[in-house]
Order: structure tokens, then sequence, then C-alpha cells
């Protein structure tokens, strides 16, 4: 049998580490007296001494200590991904390691607007230190990538749905791309009719006029007159003629466009060239695809700027005069 001495000597052992687990359970759950939230950066190969040291300098932890002890006895140490990281600076010792367990790198959100171009985007995304503009625009020449999701064109351009994404930094350019890609494809089947969603060559010609729409005007209310206009020029073989088609073609603009660029020789030049262009120009919207599906029926054959973000639309080429010249004193030239 146990002696007295002996089962107090337990007992007061059991005691302490009871009191030392409490303490340190408190300590390391307590929230910190940081204010604010903070990314962090953890590099491939980094020690955990070396996070320690960057959490400490960033504010995210006060006792690098505790912070030690408890990443080792959850083992984070051996299993640090490498990444950015959101930390709140109020957070708890235990809430920073269990973030670095999770491994849910901090991701950059990007919004991408109706009618950018893949050129755009890319550059976006390079401002966002995400991918470089040129791994982005390769990424959306992929031959694989177009494959496997069956456009039938040289590019995604326009199959890139506009909405906010989040990526983490550095993310490959493909998986960036696909993942707009596969968000279009999801919003188109929702939106578009399935004999349309599911025929690539058609939904080529509705995504390919819908971009036109997009870029030719920003007023909702507009953008089924103006598709209504485009079919009418269809149906009567008539050029687009198109100013954002022609700027798409050109290796080198420079915000005004000119006479001379009318006659820049590319299949996008719907100045140049009757029909529609090879393939989309930009990322249309969900409002301008429908707009491209069901075009209001209309006699009009031209539209103007009026300088206010919407267009005078006309039915003959005497009447398209006049309005040019009343809206467009200025000497900027007509839309169409």
């Amino acid at each position: 049998m146990m002696g007295a001495k002996t089962v107090q000597a337990a007992f007061t052992a059991g005691l302490l580490v009871f009191m030392a687990a409490f303490f340190y359970n408190g300590a390391v759950t307590a929230p910190q007296a940081g204010a604010g939230e903070v990314v962090v950066e953890i590099k491939k190969g980094d020690s955990l001494k070396t996070v320690t040291d960057r959490l400490k300098q960033a504010g995210v932890i006060s006792n690098a200590f505790l912070f030690d002890v408890e990443a080792r006895l959850s083992r984070a140490g051996s299993r640090l991904r490498a990444g950015e990281y959101l930390f709140r600076r109020d957070g708890s010792i235990r809430d920073v390691v269990r973030t670095l367990l999770e491994g849910k790198c901090y991701l950059r959100q990007v919004t991408v607007p109706e009618g950018l171009s893949i050129r755009q985007i890319g550059e976006s995304l390079e401002k966002m230190e995400i991918t470089t503009a040129a791994q982005f625009r390769k990424a959306c020449a992929d031959m694989e990538t177009l494959k496997k999701f069956n456009i039938p064109s040289h590019t995604a351009e326009g199959y890139l749905f506009p909405d906010t994404y989040g990526f983490s930094r550095d993310t490959p350019a493909t998986d960036v791309a696909q993942v707009m890609i596969r968000r279009f494809f999801t919003k188109v089947k929702e939106a578009l009719p399935a004999d349309i969603a599911g025929d690539p060559e058609k939904l080529h010609e509705i995504v390919t006029m819908a971009s036109i729409v997009e870029k030719e005007t920003g007023a909702g209310k507009e953008r089924k007159l103006i598709a209504g206009v485009f079919h009418n020029r269809l149906a009567m073989k008539m050029p687009l003629q198109s100013d954002p088609t022609v700027i798409y073609a050109l290796p080198d603009f420079g915000g005004d466009i000119r006479k001379k660029d009318m006659t820049f020789d590319s299949p996008y030049n719907t100045y140049k060239y009757r029909g529609l262009p090879p393939g989309p120009i930009a990322s249309p919207g969900l409002a301008a695809l429908e707009a491209a599906l069901r075009p209001e029926r209309t006699d009009y054959l031209y539209f103007v700027s009026m300088n206010n973000g919407e267009h005078y639309f006309s039915k003959n080429l005497d009447d398209h005069n006049k309005a040019v010249r009343r809206y467009q004193l200025a000497g900027n030239r007509s839309k169409k």
C-alpha cells in the first residue's frame, strides 16, 4: 500500500499539473492585446522559429514562447503551408495556430466588371500579385483548356465571367482562367436555353454579339435596342461598323480612334468585313447575353452617342447624319 506521504506527493503533483494546464489553456486562449487585421506571408521552407518571429513582429502574437509550445503540441511546425494568411491581432494564440493548421490562405479579392478583355483582366490580376498578365493571356489561349470547355476559338475571350473572385497570391494562371471559365458556363446554363448553352457554335455567336453590345453601351435599357440594330444590319448584310471591334484589333490603341484605324486589316474590323467578328471582344454580363439572344424588334439601323451615356437611334442614313451633326459637334465621330 502507498504511504500517506506518497499519496500526498502524487496529489500535489497532479494538482500542479492540473493548475499548469489550466493556466496554460487560459494563456493560449486569451485574446491578444492588438487591434485590426494583418496579412502575414509564410514562405516555402520557413522554419517554425522564422514563422514565430514574423508573427511576433507583425503583432499577431505577444508571447513567442507560448506560441512555440502550442505550435509544437499541435504539430503545426511540421505542417506549415506556404502562402499568405489573414490574422486578427486580437485573436488568441490558439486561433493563430488553428489558422496555420487549416492552411486556408488569404484570398485576394479581384472584381472583373462587365466589358473587360483578357488583356485588361490580366493587368488587374498582375496588380493584385495573383499572376502575371503574360501568364494569364497564355493560359487563356491554352488549347487543352479550350478543348476541355468546348470553346470553339483560339482564346477564352468572352468566356471569363464578370464577377468577384478570391485567389491566393501566385495562383497558377491556368487555375485562375479555368475558375472564371467554369463560372461562365455555370451562369450561362442557368440563364440561357439548353439548346443554346449546350451548343458551342450557337453559344459562340451569342457571346460574340453580347460582347459587342456590352462594349457599345453602359445603359441597361439600350442593350436590346443596340442588339436589334446589329441583328438588322446582319440580316441586310450591312457591315456592323462597331468601333469597339476595331479598337480590339488595334495593336496599340492610344485612346482616340482615328479615321485611318477604320482601314486596319483585321477580321475584327467590322467596318472592313461584314458579319460578326471571329469571336468575342470582351466579357459580357448576363444582361448583354440576354440582349444578344432576344434583341428588340425595331427598324433602327443606326445609333450615335448623345454624350450623356445614351444613344440616339435612327432608321435611315439621312436621320442618322442629322443626329451626328447634332450630337457630335465637338468633333467626336459617330458610333455607327
